[in-house]
Order: C-alpha cells, then structure tokens, then sequence
C-alpha cells in the first residue's frame, strides 16, 4: 500500500532531477499543465492549473490525476475502463479531446478540452504532460488559435515544453542537436537543416536530416563547411546567420544569379532535397547568433505561411539555449581537461616493477576534482607511492589536490622516515598553509627486500584500504596502518602497515568513487571490488585496470575515480 507521503517524497525526488526545471516549464505554458509518472500520480503543476481547479498545488502532487479529477458530465467518478485519457496514457501516445469534464475544488465539474503527450522528467523517468483549458471563453489572458497556423494551440504548447525539457537535459552538443532534429521531423517538416557558427566564426552545416516515415535519414553529403556568412546579403539564410530575422524561402528565391557562396550552397541544397518550401530562423543564444534552424517540405503537401514563424521562431530560441549551455560546459570540460592531466604524474620507471594509473572524471561535475594518484622514486632508491581524495569536485578541490601533492613529494624526498611520519608532518602542514579542509589518503613506500622479494609499508589517513591479489587469485584487503583522515586537526600518532608481496601478486590503490554507490552499504562496494579483481588476476596488468573500472565502477557513480595498480615480478 503506497501512502501519500510515499507518493509525495516520491514527486519530490523527480523535481529534484535534472527535471527539476520542470516546474519552470510548466510555469512558462499559456495554459492548465500538470506533470504525471508512470503511476499516474501527479509530480508537478502550474498556476494555471491549481487556479483553474481551484486546488492548491500541495492538495495535486502526490495523488493519482484520474481519482482525483476525471469525472463525467454530472460529476460522477469515471470509470478507468471509460476515461479516454486513462487509454492514451497507459498506450503512451499523444492524445487530444474536445469535451471532457475535471472535478473543480468546490465540487462542481468543468468542461474542458485536453491534449496529453510522453513527456521526459530526465534520468530515465518517463512521464506524461497533461495540458487543458476550460471549453468556455476565458476571461483573462485568451489567446485565439490562428487560422492556418502549423499546430493546433495545445499541440503547440506541449511541443514547446517537450523542447525546452529534452534539449534542457543533455550537456552534449551532438545529442542536443539529434533531440531537436527528432522534435521537428516530421511533426512540422519533412527535413531539417541545421548550420551552426563555431567558435572560429566558420559556419557549418552540422545537421541535414530527411524523414522516411517514422525513420530520420542523415544526408552527410550535404554536410559540411560553409562559405563566409556575407555582411549585406539580402538572402533568408544570411539573414538568419546574422540573426537579423526569419524568413520564408522556397527554390525560386535561389534561382538569380548569387551574391555569396552561401547561395550557391543554398541553391544545392534545394535541389538536392526537392524542399519547395523552407521556413528559415536564427538560432540565439542571450550572447550571440549561433546558427540557423532550416525546416523544409518536400513531399509534405503546403507551404509554409508567414503564422507559422512564431512557432520555428520559439523553437530556435530554446535550441539556442541549450546549445549555448551544452557549448560553455564542453569548454569547461575541455579546460578542466587540460588541467586535469597537467596536475596528474606520469609514472616512474622501476625496474621489475609494473605500473598503471587511470583517472576518471564524476560524470556531472566540471571534469576534474581532488582525486589522485602518484608514484615517484625517493631519495634512498626506494619507491613511493600514493592515492588520495581532497574534499569536493570542482578546480577549487584540484588546486587543493596540486597542494598536498607537492607538499607530499617535497616530504618524502627530503624525510629518510617511514610513511607513518610523513603523513603526520603533511597532515600539520595542511592545517596551516593550505586552504585544504579534509582529505584522506594513503603513502605506500615499495622497496627490494632479499632474494629480489619486494616489501611494502604504508600509513592509510582515512581511505579505502590497499587490495592485494595474488597470482592465483586470492585476495585481501591490508588493513594495518589505519589512521584519521587529514585535516581534523586531532593530531596524534599514526602507524605503519607492513607486507611481503608475493611474486606475480597485484597491489590496488583507489579512491572511493570506485566503490560507493547510493543505496548500498561500503562493505558491498568492498565486496564486489575484491570479487572481480581476483577473477581478473591473470589478465595483463593495462587489461586488468580497464576491465576491474569497467565491471566495478557503479553505474549510478557522481564521484570521481583515482586508481594505480602496480605488479611484482612473476619470479623472485
């Protein structure tokens, strides 16, 4: 039995998703809207709504949309098996109805028309948009369909919150790009054409796509770089490219003889779909004009008509910017990339000894945190080695990560000290010249010991302790020489873990993105990490690392990953 607290803190988490821009959405439609899951249950709604039904939204949210609304004419419950909606929701299709009638808060019931449509609440929710208005002439705010246009008023309204909301939830270029092609082909067209300005001020022709039936068909030959965008060209897409405005066209506006190489392209293009009628509008963002959208009709019969642009018109605009906020996170991305592997070592040389190293980035955060990794020789010829976390996931955690790393190497180069020591004068140092607040980690020190064994020592401040896997599969975690995390301020003696390495045998340092996931216990994400690395023992130590990330990383993972595997020799 799921309560309404249940279903409530339930709508609650939807809204908190990548969907949370949800609400804004609804608030930006001209009409009655509600969101619904997959149960039917109402997640989020407008003002237009809660006015309209005279409910407030706390009294919506949380309840199943057919209980509480769908009634008929004289103000019974519907039956499920009678409701038109119930139907087109659980087929998950757009659906639409003259005459029906909602439950008002008073206990009256209302006529009202309806449109319903598959609407994407983002990580994977599906939903449904529910868009109504009373069948009576509204007092306030009407807004007459025009005569003509391409969509009927509802249908328009849901297409606009279905673009803001698909395009809204990707940060990729491309995948915003193939988004916006699939929303408008073949609902308004039956080709469409996208060219994009770059940051290097060249345009070029990134989508053109043509619908065989349900089916988009990309046309690459018709893809690629454009000529310049001319400064006083008369022409729709220069105009466009411009931003000045959007503009009807058709294959006999490229017909003369042409003022661009823009036109020439233009003229191909037309004949190369057979469009005879394209509706061409800029593509903005609020900082500059980055592109143009270009729908085209083909084999669809009519053209398009002057009332149609305001609908292209607000689509450009929400493509725009997404676009605009897909292309400002790549660049940072890009940015926090480069830092990112000019803060990250490369590995030492030792002989008989094999190393590997992976980082990899928290999914939804700026590309780079304080996640680390390091190996380097010491002043004695023996080796250190180190993998640590600084609280945070952004630059402000890799300048804090850069900090204890150099501060680390400076420490253990110049302090002839077991790691224990080292981590505790790193640890008073990071109190008072470092803006680091918390950071865990481990130092690990590898050295020779005789009859070409290699020994092992380490402190552990705070982290996931060492896995070591034997050749023939066995594995333990090495717990010894666990102290507090870095920072704390408490002070206090730290002690050292020591280990004889088995030849052929697998050391494993990692940070704890590899083994926590929500909803799951430490000790799982310990289980199943020690489960694949001893089922992965033999295979050679690069394949090893990728496939132990691969199968053990959790899918559900916002953190980001540091992890070095170092391998002794099969013989001693």
């Amino acid at each position: 039995m799921v309560g309404p607290e249940h279903t409530q803190s339930h709508a609650r988490r939807l809204l908190s998703a990548p969907a949370a821009a949800v609400a804004d959405v609804l608030e930006s439609i001209g009409t009655g809207a509600y969101v619904v899951d997959e149960q039917g249950r109402i997640v989020a709604v407008n003002s237009r709504a809660e006015r309209f039904l005279d409910r407030p939204a706390a009294d919506l949210v949380g309840h199943d949309a057919h209980d509480l609304l769908h009634r008929d004419a004289h103000g019974q419950p519907l039956p499920r098996t009678q409701c038109r909606m119930r139907q087109a929701f659980h087929a998950g299709r757009t659906a639409q109805a003259e005459e029906d009638y909602f439950a008002h808060g008073d206990g009256t019931v209302r006529s009202i028309s309806w449109l319903i449509t598959p609407f994407d609440l983002g990580e994977c929710e599906p939903g449904t948009l529910v868009l109504f208005h009373s069948r009576q002439p509204r007092e306030t705010d009407p807004r007459p369909e025009s005569a003509g246009t391409l969509l009927p008023e509802l249908e328009r309204l849901a297409l606009l919150a279905a673009t803001t909301t698909r395009l809204t939830s990707t940060l990729d270029v491309d995948e915003a790009l193939r988004r916006l092609a699939t929303l408008v082909v073949p609902r308004l067209a039956d080709w469409v054409i996208i060219d994009l300005i770059t940051e290097r001020d060249e345009v070029w022709r990134t989508v053109v796509v043509e619908a065989d039936g349900d089916a988009l068909v990309p046309h690459e030959e018709l893809q690629g770089p454009m000529p310049p965008v001319p400064e006083e060209s008369p022409m729709p897409l220069s105009r466009a490219l411009r931003g000045v405005a959007s503009t009807l066209a058709g294959p006999q506006t490229y017909q003369g003889p042409p003022d661009s190489g823009i036109a020439v392209e233009q003229r191909r293009l037309f004949d190369a779909t057979g469009v005879h009628s394209a509706a061409i509008a800029p593509i903005r963002s609020t900082r500059a004009v980055l592109g143009a959208l270009t729908l085209g009709r083909a084999r669809q019969p009519g053209d398009f008509k002057a009332a149609d642009l305001p609908l292209i018109e607000d689509i450009a605009r929400r493509a725009g910017l997404a676009l605009d906020n897909a292309r400002l996170y790549q660049r940072q991305r890009k940015v926090a990339e480069t830092m990112q592997n000019h803060l990250l070592p490369q590995m030492p040389r030792v002989s008989g000894l094999q190393m590997a190293v992976r980082y990899l980035p928290a999914p939804d955060a700026s590309q780079v945190g304080g996640d680390w990794y390091d190996a380097f020789s010491l002043s004695d010829g023996a080796t250190a080695l180190a993998v640590g976390d600084v609280v945070g996931h952004d630059l402000e955690a890799a300048a804090g990560m850069a900090q204890v790393r150099n501060m680390l190497r400076a420490y253990a180069w110049a302090l002839p000290e077991p790691p224990s020591r080292i981590v505790e004068r790193l640890d008073e140092a990071v109190m008072h010249i470092t803006d680091v607040t918390m950071a865990t980690m481990i130092l690990a020190r590898v050295e020779e010991a005789d009859e070409g064994r290699w020994r092992l020592s380490w402190s552990n401040a705070g982290h996931p302790p060492p896995l070591l896997i034997s050749h023939d599969g066995l594995a333990e975690y090495l717990t010894g020489g666990h102290g507090i995390l870095l920072g704390t301020g408490s002070g206090g003696h730290r002690t050292d873990g020591s280990a004889l390495l088995p030849p052929g045998s697998t050391l494993l340092l990692y940070t704890d993105g590899l083994i926590e996931e929500p909803g799951h216990t430490l000790d799982e994400g310990l289980h199943r990490l020690r489960r694949h690395a001893a089922a992965l023992a033999h295979r050679p130590l690069d394949s090893f690392t990728d496939q132990l990330l691969r199968r053990v990383r959790p899918a559900a993972n916002d953190d980001d990953v540091a992890l070095l595997a170092m391998r002794t020799p099969a013989r001693p």
